[in-house]
């Protein structure tokens, strides 16, 4: 008999109705390959006494879960049934001819997640996985990856302090500054490194002033001696934000600290950041990261295929390599979805496979929307810079583009109305409310409104393909 489980909105009887729910929570924060790829083969068994039982269809599903989605899931069904709620694995492992001969049963093997070990003083938040060893290097990263080494071997103690890398989605910005981390606390496994995007650190400052505990949340990155922040870009308009990071900054940089930082453009770019970030972060070196040339994505690719212990072809890497040139991001995610579907299908891993693959990515890749992408197109289109779409103005022009870029931010991503207000400017959630509110009114009784978010949808659908 399963337990009723009773959550804030629901009462769920049944664990593929709870699994359901963790589904939708679990959607709006992987990609939708992601989601199709790992979640949907997912099934569940059952429920009792808190622990929620799921089946995966193949040992490398559970190492790539276990290790990838570990956290996600357990937070989920903590959030959907309780924070008892404990997670188990139920793996179908096909037999072998001479297992047959003996049974005609599929093994099963339960499998707990791994939660016994230590913990740390603090979580630092680096993804063990992203090391120097599996960082490809190529003509595109020299200076960025030389740096990075320098950095790793002292940290603070170089001119490289900040190192500020730059460049677009999915090139490897992520994994390179994570690797220094990592490096760091094999060479010192003392110091105090934390990584975090810059978005978290928003929400955490927000968080901290609605329980007066700003004063802490101050000193805690204080006392760190190395801080990574992803994605500085999303600071900007962000100003009580950008004034408690530029405190942050001196103390660190005054105490000799290491500071590391990530965006997709370089700092004279950032042009909603206060300019004394700006002269700040120019302080120590600017490193980009350029896409990776033919060469370089198939040496990604065959790293990438003996890391999952793939025995993939050299004509179908660089097939791979040749069609998929945007990002070192969908190389991986091409080379998972076609053992995916190799696994799944009980099928070898050939050319047509791999064209097959491919082609799913690529319509995977026009539903790549965000809440950036739709900002860049509705300034384009009314004519604004980005930066204005954030500032307190009540211009007319600028208050309907933030309206509508609000409206469409709701309607075409998973973002929550807390995200997208942080994104336009760190407003509420409530005044989301009022802007799509404001937007579908007009559509209903304007047949021009309803025409111009019908474009912008069009635009926005056709600049992410």
């Amino acid at each position: 008999m399963i337990d009723t489980i009773f959550t804030e909105n629901h009462t769920i009887q049944e664990p593929n109705l709870i699994w359901r729910e963790c589904l939708k929570t679990i959607k709006e924060n992987v990609t939708l390959m992601t989601y199709n790829t790992w979640f949907v083969p997912i099934k569940p068994i059952e429920l009792k006494n808190s622990v929620l039982k799921i089946q995966l269809p193949s040992r490398f599903f559970w190492e790539w879960i276990d290790e990838h989605y570990n956290t996600l899931i357990t937070k989920t069904i903590h959030e959907i049934i309780g924070p008892e709620a404990k997670l188990a694995y139920v793996i179908i492992d096909v037999p072998t001819a001479e297992e047959n001969n003996k049974t005609q049963e599929p093994k099963q093997q339960i499998k707990a997640p791994e939660d016994q070990k230590p913990k740390p003083e603090f979580e630092t938040f680096l993804n063990p996985r992203y090391t120097f060893e599996n960082f490809i290097k190529g003509e595109g990263n020299q200076l960025a990856r030389a740096a990075a080494g320098a950095i790793s071997d002292n940290p603070g103690g170089t001119s490289f302090n900040p190192l500020f890398v730059y460049g677009g989605v999915g090139l490897g910005k992520t994994h390179l500054i994570q690797a220094i981390g990592n490096k760091i606390l094999q060479n010192y496994p003392d110091k105090k490194v934390i990584y975090l995007s810059a978005d978290i650190f928003t929400i955490e400052f927000v968080e901290a002033i609605q329980t007066n505990r700003l004063n802490d949340f101050s000193q805690f990155y204080r006392k760190m001696d190395v801080l990574i922040i992803d994605d500085i870009q999303f600071l900007m308009g962000k100003e009580k934000t950008q004034d408690l990071f530029f405190q942050i900054f001196n103390t660190l940089h005054q105490s000799r600290k290491q500071i590391i930082l990530s965006s997709d453009k370089p700092p004279k770019d950032l042009k909603g950041l206060d300019e004394r970030l700006i002269s700040r972060f120019q302080w120590g070196l600017t490193a980009d990261i350029q896409p990776p040339d033919l060469e370089t994505r198939i040496a990604i690719l065959k790293r990438k295929a003996e890391d999952y212990g793939m025995n993939v072809l050299g004509d179908i890497l660089e097939y791979i390599a040749t069609n998929i040139t945007s990002n070192i991001r969908e190389l991986e995610g091409c080379l998972i979805k076609l053992l995916a579907n190799a696994s799944l299908n009980s099928k070898e891993i050939n050319l047509e496979l791999a064209k097959k693959t491919v082609k799913e990515i690529a319509t995977d890749r026009k539903v790549n929307i965000n809440i950036e992408s739709i900002t860049k197109v509705i300034c384009d289109y009314f004519k604004i810079d980005e930066n204005k779409i954030r500032d307190k103005t009540r211009k007319k022009e600028i208050v309907m583009a933030r309206q509508v870029a609000m409206y469409l931010s709701k309607e075409m991503t998973k973002s929550s109305l807390k995200t997208i207000g942080l994104h336009f400017g760190g407003r509420d959630h409530a005044t989301v409310i009022h802007s799509c509110s404001t937007i579908e009114n007009l559509k209903q009784s304007d047949t021009y409104y309803k025409d111009l978010i019908e474009t912008l949808r069009s635009n926005i659908e056709l600049n992410c393909s």
